[in-house]
């Protein structure tokens, strides 16, 4: 069986077309998958919306968590995964800048490659398909991001915040107990967890789609780059500064929607 999990913190007005189409060309390709979508602390109609597909699907069911967070809801979404038999496991964005039939390609790669035990989609592939165009900033911004985690932490990938990622079983479940440290850096965290325990990930082209009312906020390149800063830290003999700074006043702290 197959498990994508979702994150979704405020989605009412994505999540329906996202969960429709991920559903039918799963049918489609009978495919056996379980849709677990992980509310995140939302505040619109996410919740409603997801209980209705949920009474309609068998293959959708959901959580609806207090905290907030996209690394704690994936955390929390592969602990609820990893009590299925679910042979693969992984997840993608609420707003579907994936499409379901590009998923399908992470999962048709691990499934005719023994030696990988994960995939993840990357958008800045040469052969890869950007349908919107990203300002000069954007690029910029993703540029310098993606220099610093190959020069800061050593991970060869060429992008690790997109998305789109899925792993074999026994890769999650080695790692689940040990994330909970990134904020959001968890992608790169989680990364970093599966080469340190041997695990073979590989990245793929993939196409993608800028979707209406997806941005980044004017202070995400500050707090990435403090996020990424935070975990070169901890990967190394001065993670006691990390410790400092969890003694800090609230007020000195840098936070962060999810």
């Amino acid at each position: 069986m197959l498990s994508i999990i979702i994150p979704a913190y405020n989605e009412e007005r994505r999540i329906r077309d996202t969960l429709q189409s991920y559903i039918d060309f799963f049918r489609m390709q009978r495919v056996n998958v379980k849709i677990l979508v992980v509310i995140n602390k939302t505040t619109d109609g996410t919740p409603k919306i997801v209980q209705e597909f949920s009474d309609k699907y068998d293959e959708i069911t959901f959580v609806n968590l207090e905290k907030g967070g996209k690394g704690y809801a994936l955390t929390e979404g592969f602990k609820l995964a990893l009590n299925t038999d679910s042979a693969l496991i992984g997840f993608v964005d609420a707003d579907m800048a994936t499409r379901p039939e590009d998923f399908y390609k992470l999962v048709t790669i691990l499934e005719n490659d023994n030696n990988i035990d994960g995939v993840i989609a990357a958008r800045w592939r040469k052969d890869s398909i950007i349908k919107n165009k990203h300002s000069i900033v954007r690029k910029l911004y993703s540029t310098v991001f993606n220099l610093l985690v190959k020069c800061l932490l050593f991970l060869n990938y060429s992008d690790t915040q997109c998305g789109a990622k899925l792993f074999r079983r026994d890769a999650i479940a080695k790692i689940t107990p040990l994330l909970g440290i990134a904020e959001w850096a968890f992608d790169i965290d989680m990364l970093i967890k599966l080469k340190n325990n041997g695990f073979n990930v590989v990245e793929t082209s993939t196409v993608w789609e800028d979707k209406e009312g997806s941005s980044i906020s004017k202070r995400a390149p500050i707090i990435m780059l403090i996020s990424v800063i935070r975990l070169r830290l901890y990967y190394s003999p001065f993670r006691f500064v990390i410790w400092i700074y969890e003694k800090l006043p609230e007020k000195l702290k840098i936070h962060h929607q999810p």
